[in-house]
């Protein structure tokens, strides 16, 4: 406690989430193993023991300040945050300030932004902390007024009784001075909620909006010059040689030019002056990681790996084999740090989602104590999972020391999409069998090149575990198995992953595991229906196991029009996905006839595009329900892209995309013009997961819709990956000039 501010933390009891019962509809309980324990829970439950290093801090203005050990990249948790903040403390949400908090290794499992968990394993403990805050103010109240503590009320940021009133601003340095008694609190009932529940815009909108946010390259860190990577034409090439140092370092605005890790570093006073310098180095490499290899190579190498699916069944099966190509994990905004090391000690910034891990990897580079380091979790402009790792804090702060200068080092858009972190190239093969309107059995083997999961659940030992050779396959199987689930009672049903193929930079991009894994088993869910003759959805229905799975489903049916008449070459499609207590169901209309997918596309791919889609969401209790349809929006847009266009090419040991010129994100021409997301009354008294949920669903519902409008299910994954539009930019030099006019594509 420091006067005058009164800092309180949650003090809280290893209490799980109550198990969940089964609503299996043959009456046995399901044998999923993530209806007792999912990734999820995991997370929360190892966050546990750190929560009551959560403080909130009230200070003498009447504002209210919270430390959040997570990272902001977009996903609105700085708002939801302030709102539980806001409401268990009594005081407007504008005067809650959220920021992020540094690397806190004591917090050991409690600092990893990942797997959707940041709102459930925080929602009780920043509740707990803001009440315990308003009992301490609640009683320096009762002490300032003269007032018995029993008739006061904290509301608006006023205590007030007895018609007196007094700011908590005036009451924080007395509240801090209170003899710290431990004494139990009680949290809000939820008819009581005011703030929880309502939608709200996101507080840092109007600085977004403005350019007045602050992400890492725009933090003024004293001569932090701009520095970039001349890297190899290859993945994971390193350096060799390099023949014109001098004259590089002698170029206009450069002040160093040096070898690294993963490449040559260049420091200059622009950044338009370090990408010259890239392009003019003449450096020769040596071989990388996957040279020589192609798009037909790695899937050749997946096939051998894949274990055998059985005998031929006796009874009617449908047998599928689907492919999913590699795709960028590169978010808006690109790999980017800011680095100050000196002899003694060292300063990072960037947007982490691990930053414990980051801060122990980044002391061991430099030869420092972790004591030594200070790492500061910045916002961030996106990540898909991109930010879980820290390649470029590890860079600047490698740079850094070998120029013995402050370093402001960003990713070009060629590196972030050749040399930045992919979801692996995956096939996944299904076999159900049925009979007599039943389901006997669903199998799904999928086999993928091995994801980099080295971050492991935050802090150092399980990275150090999920690094080693043996580790990161039993992390993977762990990480896989309580983050898959089958939703429908189709009998015997098992799963099973094997990884395979390393040298690639692989990463958890958003939804990890299941956007494929349920895209081709709901693909697959069609085929069953038209086997049996029945309709898509009242098949999916019918064997639903939860009921708010099923509720879900019947909304985006009802709201989207389900089953209405449509022209040649336009279908539905409809898809469920259920995760982290979590349910989501999408439907979609899509286009496929010729005047749609052969439009005329500058420098792109038209193909089919949806023109409706409709998200129904159930997360549980819902903080910000605005927020939350914002999640959904992002996952649909994940889910057409990796549908229908979002691809890596990979020819002869390097990805021919350069940038987001020539990797097809959703775009414009891809987007329905009549979107609708209806977010479920809450139920229950806690959240579950969302922001990874609705990805899987929205690129199902496509999938199933372009399978419905062609008559032919798709199989290999996006479905335009052999168009290919563009053509590539030149390796060598590894970054394209800087445009002088910003108008070069008009000409």
């Amino acid at each position: 406690m420091a006067a005058p501010t009164l800092v309180a933390a949650a003090e809280l009891g290893l209490v799980g989430r109550p198990a969940q019962a089964s609503t299996a509809t043959s009456g046995i309980p399901s044998a999923e193993i993530t209806e007792i324990l999912d990734l999820n829970d995991l997370m929360t439950v190892a966050a546990l023991p750190t929560s009551g290093l959560v403080t909130v801090e009230v200070h003498a203005d009447g504002t209210v300040s919270f430390a959040l050990p997570r990272a902001e990249v977009g996903q609105g948790i700085t708002t939801s945050s302030a709102m539980l903040i806001a409401e268990e403390l009594g005081v407007p949400l504008d005067r809650v300030r959220v920021g992020l908090a540094d690397a806190r290794p004591e917090l050991v499992f409690n600092q990893l932004t990942g797997a959707s968990n940041t709102t459930i394993s925080t929602y009780t403990p920043i509740r707990v902390a803001a009440a315990v805050a308003r009992s301490r103010l609640l009683r320096a109240g009762a002490v300032e007024l003269g007032v018995d503590v029993g008739r006061l009320r904290l509301v608006d940021g006023v205590v007030t009784g007895g018609g007196l009133s007094i700011g908590i601003g005036a009451l924080a340095e007395r509240a801090a001075s209170l003899e710290v008694l431990r004494v139990g609190v009680t949290l809000k009932d939820d008819a009581e909620f005011t703030v929880i529940g309502t939608p709200r815009n996101r507080v840092d909108a109007l600085a977004a909006v403005t350019g007045r946010k602050q992400f890492a390259m725009d933090l003024q860190v004293p001569d932090a010059w701009p520095t970039m990577i001349c890297r190899a034409p290859t993945i994971n090439g390193k350096v060799r040689a390099v023949g014109n140092l001098d004259a590089v370092r002698a170029m206009p605005g450069v002040s160093d030019v040096g070898v690294v890790s993963t490449g040559v570093a260049v420091r200059a006073r622009t950044f338009g002056q370090c990408i010259d310098a890239v392009r003019a180095l003449e450096v020769s490499w040596k071989a990388g990681t996957v040279e020589g290899r192609s798009d037909d190579d790695v899937l050749e190498e997946l096939r051998r790996a894949e274990a055998p699916m059985g005998l031929k069944p006796l009874v009617p099966h449908v047998d599928a084999t689907f492919t999913f190509r590699f795709r960028s994990n590169s978010a808006l905004e690109t790999n980017c740090a800011v680095a100050d090391v000196r002899p003694d000690r060292a300063e990072v910034w960037s947007s982490l989602k691990s930053p414990i891990v980051a801060k122990k990897a980044i002391a061991a580079r430099l030869g420092l104590s972790p004591g030594a380091v200070t790492v500061h979790v910045t916002e961030g402009g996106g990540s898909f999972g991109r930010k879980l790792f820290f390649d470029a804090a590890l860079e600047a702060a490698e740079a850094s020391k070998l120029f013995g200068k402050p370093v402001r080092l960003m990713w070009h858009r060629a590196d972030d999409s050749r040399q930045g972190r992919t979801h692996p190239m995956a096939r996944s093969r299904v076999r159900a069998t049925h009979l007599a309107g039943s389901v006997l059995s669903f199998r799904q083997l999928h086999t993928s090149v091995t994801t980099d999961l080295g971050h492991g659940l935050g802090e150092v030992i399980t990275a150090m575990a999920a690094s080693l050779p043996v580790g990161d396959v039993a992390f993977s199987q762990t990480f896989f198995q309580l983050s898959q689930n089958m939703p429908y009672d189709f009998g015997a049903s098992t799963r099973q992953l094997r990884e395979t193929g390393r040298g690639f930079n692989t990463g958890s991009m958003r939804n990890v595991y299941s956007p494929d894994m349920t895209c081709a088993r709901e693909l697959v869910v069609d085929q069953l229906a038209r086997r049996m003759g029945k309709d898509s959805y009242q098949f999916r229905r019918a064997f639903l196991r939860d009921a708010r799975a099923r509720a879900v489903l019947d909304k985006v049916a009802e709201v989207g029009g389900w089953g209405r008449k449509l022209p040649d070459g336009v279908a539905q499609g409809i898809a469920f996905h259920g995760e982290y207590h979590s349910m989501n169901a999408v439907l979609v209309e899509l286009d496929t006839r010729p005047e749609t997918t052969q439009r005329r596309i500058r420098d792109g791919v038209a193909g089919p595009r949806v023109t409706k889609a409709v998200v129904a969401v159930d997360v549980g209790r819902v903080v910000n329900p605005k927020g939350l349809e914002a999640q959904m929006l992002g996952c649909l847009m994940d889910g057409i892209a990796l549908t229908l266009t979002s691809s890596l090419h990979l020819v002869d040991g390097h990805f021919l995309e350069a940038s987001w010129d020539n990797y097809f994100y959703t775009r414009q021409w891809n987007t329905p013009p009549e979107v609708q997301v209806v977010v479920m009354p809450s139920t229950g008294s806690e959240p579950g997961g969302a922001g990874e949920l609705g990805v899987a669903a929205s690129m199902a519902a496509v999938a199933c819709a372009y399978g419905r409008a062609t008559g032919t299910m798709p199989t290999d994954f996006p479905i335009n990956h052999d168009t290919l539009s563009f053509e590539p930019k030149p390796a060598v030099p590894p970054v394209p000039a800087s445009p002088t006019d910003g108008l070069t594509w008009a000409q």
